[in-house]
């Protein structure tokens, strides 16, 4: 991490925290002294191109761990792939089956080794839930196996003055969205996906 520093004029603790959140190797940090820097960008472009450097890196992490094809991880990512946000720097799970909403949480934290406060929940409710939002979030933290912590602010979806306050395939629960702030982890997923199903997709980087 020094040498890159060094190498791009900036100081150790700006380098540290653009790629805060991936675990190099001293091989990977060679490789991002020669993909990141040419020793002509600056600024807001050195700034670019680690980070981006660290999504490859990530991705390439992912289809390594994808050619050992265990069951659980297939599984896992082809989950993301159909249900999941294609945010490049965040993890976003949005459900109404608390059993599919399990086993994703169980994939996050078998592959991932997260502990619980890396892990954040958010309700999203109807109006008819709201006297029992305290039971439902609470139901959702016991299927996850999260503690308190863990749960941000639910959303509330009122009833529209056209509604007449029906709605149609009522959800006893709502919905929950697990979030993971990890640019690693959403970038090893998307690697993964790639390498299982024979694609590449640049975008995902970018």
């Amino acid at each position: 991490m020094k040498a890159i520093a060094k190498e791009v004029g900036a100081s150790l603790s700006s380098v540290s925290r653009w790629v805060r959140d991936v675990e190099l190797t001293e091989e990977q940090q060679a490789t991002l002294e020669v993909q990141a820097f040419n020793g002509h960008v600056k600024g807001r472009a050195i700034h670019s191109a680690v980070r981006r450097s660290a999504r490859v890196l990530a991705q390439e992490e992912g289809r390594q761990v994808a050619e050992r094809r265990e069951a659980l991880h297939v599984a896992g990512c082809m989950l993301y792939w159909a249900e999941g946000a294609k945010d490049r720097n965040q993890i976003r799970f949005t459900n109404s089956d608390p059993e599919m909403a399990r086993f994703f949480v169980k994939f996050l934290r078998t592959y991932f080794n997260l502990e619980d406060e890396n892990i954040k929940i958010t309700c999203n409710l109807f109006a008819d839930h709201l006297e029992r939002q305290r039971e439902i979030e609470r139901f959702w933290l016991e299927t996850l196996r999260l503690p308190p912590s863990s749960l941000c602010k639910s959303t509330i979806n009122v009833y529209s003055k056209y509604s007449k306050k029906k709605r149609m395939n009522k959800l006893p629960y709502g919905t929950c969205r697990v979030v993971v702030s990890r640019t690693r982890i959403v970038q090893s997923i998307f690697g993964s996906i790639q390498e299982y199903a024979g694609f590449e997709r640049p975008a995902w980087l970018e």
